[in-house]
Order: structure tokens, then C-alpha cells, then sequence
């Protein structure tokens, strides 16, 4: 059986790829203050929306109100991580490519935190 060259040089291209994503430079974690002066300084979406995905085992602690040794925390956390993708997209779809305002960084902000750990609708009167 012969293999064809095609295949060949698509498999190479993809190893080549993967291994030269794995020796970039990770940007550094951004710190929420980033997002404190945004009219002056403001942020790109994709870097609002990956400090929002940073954020959800805090949220997921503050939505089950259990610690992270929790099942219910466990599953929130996994729950959120797995709709990423489709929430990431969402956010891309409804927001502008720059944020230039603190208003839009909090709809921003709460939009994808209830995309990723969606509540139902029930108040918790405790």
C-alpha cells in the first residue's frame, strides 16, 4: 500500500505546528486591574473574555457555595470548562473586537460568567 505524499506533508504540517504553538511564549496572566481605566487603556475582547474563562472555579465556588472538594464544585467547574467554545463564541458574536468602556466590560463580563455557569431562574432565600 502507498501511502500518498499529500498526506505526508499535512501530517508533517500539523507536528510542525503543534510543536511550534508549544515553544511560544505564553503571554502573561492578566490581572483585574487591567480593566480599571478601560477609556484610557482600553482591552482587545479576546483578552476580557480569557480573564472571565480564568475566573470560573471563584464563580463556580460562589454558585454551588461549596468549597473545590465539592462534587457539585467539581461538576460546575467541568460543566463550564466544556461550553467555553460556544461561549467564547457567543461573546465574539454580540461585543465589539476592542472594549473602550467599563459598561461594556460588565455586560461583557456577566454575560459570559452566565453562559459558562448558567443559573436557574430560582432565588435562594437563605
Amino acid at each position: 500500500m502507498k501511502i500518498p505524499k499529500v498526506t505526508i506533508i499535512l501530517v508533517s504540517a500539523a507536528l510542525l505546528f503543534v510543536l511550534w504553538e508549544q515553544s511560544r511564549d505564553q503571554p502573561e496572566p492578566v490581572d483585574a486591574s487591567r480593566f480599571t481605566n478601560l477609556s484610557a487603556n482600553p482591552v482587545e475582547r479576546s483578552v476580557a473574555v480569557d480573564w472571565v474563562i480564568t475566573q470560573i472555579p471563584a464563580v463556580c465556588e460562589n454558585a454551588t457555595g461549596q468549597n473545590r472538594d465539592a462534587e457539585a464544585y467539581r461538576e460546575c467547574v467541568s460543566g463550564a470548562e466544556a461550553r467555553t467554545s460556544s461561549c467564547r463564541r457567543a461573546i465574539y458574536d454580540r461585543f465589539p473586537g476592542v472594549i473602550a468602556s467599563e459598561g461594556v466590560f460588565r455586560d461583557l463580563s456577566i454575560t459570559a460568567m452566565n453562559c459558562l455557569v448558567p443559573r436557574s431562574g430560582m432565588v435562594d432565600a437563605r
